[in-house]
């Protein structure tokens, strides 16, 4: 696993010790408290040390990236994440791997890092989505997803990409991110207040390793009810109107439609966030 000393890679790491799975950790720096087998230092950028990782293994779970436009420059962003992806992939291929996941994003839409607010062209958002990227890091994760289709092709592997939400946990982050929305719900529109809890996100990187059909996939995750504790419909009212509504969206139920990846690997949130919130339905 590359990434692993990260929020989502820590907890993959816990979820699989405690199933006794054995991990080989890829990471820059060993932090020294990671649950894994074998620790390989080193950049997934960096074909030696992915080669070293990948050794034996039976799966590869790619985390590592940076994780917003502003992590770097615009080159290193887009750049550094497509190579980091490429080398990844391109050596579980030739080691004989056959199951692969890696992390995109709901950035690869384009519609959190626009210059100016880019309405949807419909909701609920799914992977049909027609994209609006303007930034490095949205074009770097299209990218490694086509990365991730020609890698299925070229090498008969199985890779799922996810496209992950804002995600948060047990650390105050989510908490912090709830409170800021709950103030002024403006600030999630981009994200359409949606979230993933990281133990759902760890979740979902191991069920999605079961997939072994030889193809490439697309799907997006995300807890099923917004962050802020209004209507959806009246969020939508408010703060995108016009937008095509294909289906109702009741309650607290987050514009974005997690359907492909129920199906193609069982995904369902089991870790809500409350703090107060009113019930949602269901």
């Amino acid at each position: 696993m590359t990434g692993a000393a990260g929020r989502i890679g820590r907890a993959v790491l816990d979820l699989l010790a405690s199933r006794g799975v054995a991990a080989t950790a890829l990471v820059l720096e060993d932090p020294g408290d990671l649950p894994a087998e074998r620790v390989v230092v080193g950049s997934a950028e960096d074909v030696v040390a992915v080669r070293a990782a990948v050794t034996d293994v039976d799966a590869v779970i790619h985390l590592a990236a940076r994780p917003a436009p502003h992590y770097d420059t615009p080159v290193e962003v887009f750049a550094g994440n497509t190579r980091a992806t490429y080398t990844v992939l391109e050596e579980a291929g030739e080691a004989g791997v056959r199951r692969a996941v890696i992390a995109s994003s709901y950035g690869a839409t384009g519609l959190p890092w626009s210059r100016a607010l880019i309405p949807p062209a419909y909701l609920p958002v799914d992977e049909a989505l027609p994209a609006v990227v303007e930034d490095p890091y949205g074009l770097s994760k299209q990218a490694d997803e086509l990365t991730a289709a020609m890698m299925a092709r070229r090498h008969g592997l199985t890779v799922v990409a996810i496209r992950y939400p804002f995600v948060g946990g047990v650390d105050e982050r989510l908490a912090a991110h709830a409170g800021s929305l709950r103030e002024d719900p403006a600030r999630g529109v981009r994200d359409l207040w949606s979230y993933l809890d990281v133990r759902d996100a760890a979740l979902a990187a191991l069920d999605a390793l079961a997939v072994d059909d030889g193809a490439a996939h697309v799907v997006l995750v995300a807890a099923p009810e917004t962050l802020v504790p209004m209507p959806t419909a009246d969020l939508l009212r408010r703060y995108l109107p016009g937008v095509e509504l294909r289906r109702p969206l009741p309650g607290r139920a987050v514009p974005i439609d997690t359907s492909a990846a129920s199906r193609l690997f069982g995904f369902a949130a089991r870790h809500p966030f409350e703090d107060g919130f009113p019930a949602g339905p269901g």
